[in-house]
């Protein structure tokens, strides 16, 4: 019997490229449709390994989730950047790649990296998506976030609501 290791663990500048990945299959997964093409593509393009690189030393805590030594997701967070609302953490960015979603591993990350906020002392947490992305609405519900806050996003020609879902 094969042992298959999981882990989520701090990003280092050498998963650049293979978060790079993850990011560009997974936004295209996700928005296509949803965001417009040209400013879709401009949006992933921005974010090559180099970006990712740099993000891995930046302010926001940066975690991949491992499998078997394939980075197979990613989460981006820190502190809430909606100085209106009380929650005092924020999960930035969560993707997986399409082929690891459905299997519970966004749930670990999600996990982890709820965890590490609160290790960090933040009180509450607020991630948001767009209102019209039915997955990761259905995701971050079913986690037991509460649906609190909406705003808009401009994406070229075109504005799409966003929603704000907070955990105490």
């Amino acid at each position: 019997m094969k042992t298959l290791s999981i882990d989520v663990r701090r990003a280092e500048p050498q998963d650049a490229r293979a978060i790079s990945e993850v990011h560009r299959v997974s936004w295209l997964q996700a928005y296509g449709g949803l965001i417009p093409h040209i400013p879709l593509n401009q949006m992933v393009d921005r974010r090559g390994e180099t970006w990712w690189r740099k993000a891995t030393r930046g302010p926001a805590t940066l975690l991949v989730l491992d499998v078997a030594g394939t980075v197979a997701g990613y989460a981006t967070l820190g502190l809430n950047r909606a100085r209106a609302l009380p929650q005092e953490g924020e999960i930035y960015e969560l993707y997986l790649r399409p082929e690891y979603q459905g299997i519970g591993l966004g749930r670990l990350l999600f996990g982890e990296a709820q965890r590490l906020l609160k290790s960090l002392g933040c009180n509450g947490l607020i991630v948001w998506c767009l209102e019209d992305s039915e997955h990761a609405d259905r995701f971050f519900r079913s986690a037991g976030g509460r649906d609190i806050a909406e705003g808009m996003e401009n994406f070229g020609d075109k504005e799409l609501k966003k929603v704000g879902f907070v955990w105490p």
